[in-house]
């Protein structure tokens, strides 16, 4: 009941979960779905100490809380219910500073809601149970928020492979309400197939829509309702053993060196580094590259907008399997030499 009108039942916010492994197209999915519904929240949570993903998302103005350092699903899952009953403080008095505007530039009238709904972005390599355990179990955010649906997204190209390796994703996938299959313009038949093949046995009653570059016809996701699910009674912390490594560099650098640099870790470490993203400023361009590898594969960088607040300085995350010794170190120093040996 609301206490300021305790007949009148509390009103519930929905909430929407995008899950899926690293590199298969999460971010990008929650891109597309804030042009089409710009009165969101967004919690993203960083695997990395070092922040990337919002830089994907710099064009919306919307409110937005960033958990990095670890997954919600061990490290940082205490920072998720505080996050929560901060932005339902907010909503209820309807005084989130950091959503005075929509994208069409209006300022919020009074008692106008600053959001909808909340969107939780969870790490590459995070369980959603964890999660789902909190917005269902604890009395006060099952109170006031709904989970209405679990989206998972999973790459055509190499969702079969990483299905085959990880069990974190394949938990991603048992937990879905609906699967995004991204990179289905990239992908033989064969791993077409073969992703199918997996999804027919992990999740064979749930919906799945074949998703490029993120483009999906917004009530698919935004309208889809969950599916019943009995959480198990444990509520043992997970633990994975993934790593990130930040690597920084504070003056514009040469793309074709760095790229060179990348190619060269994705091969010598081909089973053990699973992901790296970035936002690079390179000599060859104005504006900043998002840089972006999964699956042993380098993808062509991206231009982002110029801000402002840009500080010239490359940040990149290097996710991996267990713990690679030296290699922020290795990446600097093959950079170097092929600095030197280019001319750059």
């Amino acid at each position: 009941m609301d206490k300021m009108n305790p007949s009148k039942p509390i009103e519930r916010i929905p909430v929407i979960v995008i899950s899926g492994f690293l590199g298969s197209g999460k971010t990008t999915l929650l891109n597309r779905l804030l042009q089409h519904a710009p009165k969101s929240a967004v919690i993203i949570n960083e695997f990395g100490s070092t922040a990337i993903d919002q830089q994907l998302l710099r064009e919306h103005d919307v409110p937005m809380s960033v958990l990095a350092g670890g997954c919600l699903c061990c490290q940082v899952r205490g920072s998720l219910t505080p996050v929560l009953k901060n932005l339902r403080m907010a909503w209820e008095t309807s005084n989130y500073s950091a959503s005075t505007r929509l994208n069409d530039g209006i300022k919020n009238l009074p008692g106008d809601k600053p959001f909808e709904r909340v969107i939780i972005e969870t790490s590459g390599v995070a369980n959603p149970e964890p999660v789902l355990d909190i917005l269902l179990r604890e009395r006060w955010l099952a109170a006031r928020y709904h989970l209405q649906s679990v989206i998972t997204t999973l790459s055509a190209v190499s969702g079969a492979e990483t299905l085959a390796r990880f069990p974190e994703a394949q938990a991603q996938i048992a937990w879905a309400d609906v699967v995004a299959l991204t990179h289905t313009d990239l992908a033989s038949p064969l791993q077409l197939a073969a992703a199918n093949a997996w999804l027919n046995k992990l999740a064979p009653t749930v919906a799945c829509l074949n998703v490029i570059q993120g483009a999906v016809a917004p009530e698919l996701i935004l309208g889809v309702a969950k599916k019943i699910r009995q959480l198990p009674n444990t509520q043992t912390p997970v633990e994975h053993g993934f790593n990130s490594i930040s690597v920084q560099f504070d003056q514009p650098i040469s793309w074709p060196c760095l790229q060179l640099a990348l190619e060269q870790l994705l091969k010598q470490y081909s089973q053990q580094l699973v992901r790296i993203k970035g936002v690079v400023f390179a000599h060859e361009h104005p504006e900043p590259l998002l840089i972006q590898a999964a699956a042993q594969r380098l993808y062509q960088p991206v231009l982002l907008p110029v801000r402002t607040t840009d500080d010239g300085k490359s940040r990149l995350v290097l996710i991996t399997q267990g713990e690679i010794a030296n290699l922020a170190d290795e990446l600097t120093t093959a950079v170097q030499h092929h600095n030197n040996a280019m001319g750059c």
